[in-house]
């Protein structure tokens, strides 16, 4: 092998690296990433919107529990025992006790340290605000620390309501 090829292959080395690098660098200044030139925004309805009234006044409540049955909401809620207690004088754990749940204030058991968010809501877990908060809490209170993704299945939102309701010392009569 003379020089000449191995000058050959030397420079087809350096120029394939130039070319990958000149690439990445001349794309950086074709798409700049600087915030200015963002073309899609997240858009988040705030606490107590006209998005989260449609929520509340468009789910037909009674309906919606229709759909659900103790025994399902039991094996659901297996998805949240890691983080509470459901059971009667229960204690707390990374989430507060679920005991008596259900039409209770938000944020009303004293020995648990809340969020802002969930301590000053001043709201009760009624039917329509339980199911709303396992659609996704982290959009139904902004700010809570609770990071569950939510229950998609009305189904098993309905169950997981349905059994909070009757683990309870004076279980509320369905709507």
């Amino acid at each position: 092998m003379n020089s000449f090829e191995i000058n050959k292959i030397i420079t087809a080395i350096l120029v394939t690296i130039l070319v990958v690098f000149g690439i990445g660098k001349i794309s950086d200044v074709i798409f700049d990433k600087d915030d200015k030139n963002i073309v899609a925004y997240k858009v988040e309805a705030p606490e107590g919107s006209a998005v989260q009234a449609s929520v509340e006044s468009s789910t037909d409540i009674t309906a919606l529990l229709a759909l659900g049955d103790v025994a399902h909401g039991e094996k659901v809620f297996k998805k949240c025992k890691a983080c509470h207690s459901i059971k009667q004088g229960g204690g707390n754990k990374i989430g507060p006790k679920l005991w008596n749940i259900m039409f209770r204030p938000v944020g009303a058991i004293t020995d648990y340290k809340y969020s802002k968010a969930l301590s000053s809501y001043e709201k009760e877990w009624s039917w329509e605000e339980m199911n709303g908060f396992l659609i996704k809490p982290a959009t139904w209170i902004k700010g809570n620390k609770m990071g569950f993704a939510g229950l998609k299945s009305e189904k098993d939102r309905a169950s997981v309501i349905l059994y909070l309701n009757e683990n309870s010392d004076n279980p509320k009569p369905l709507p």
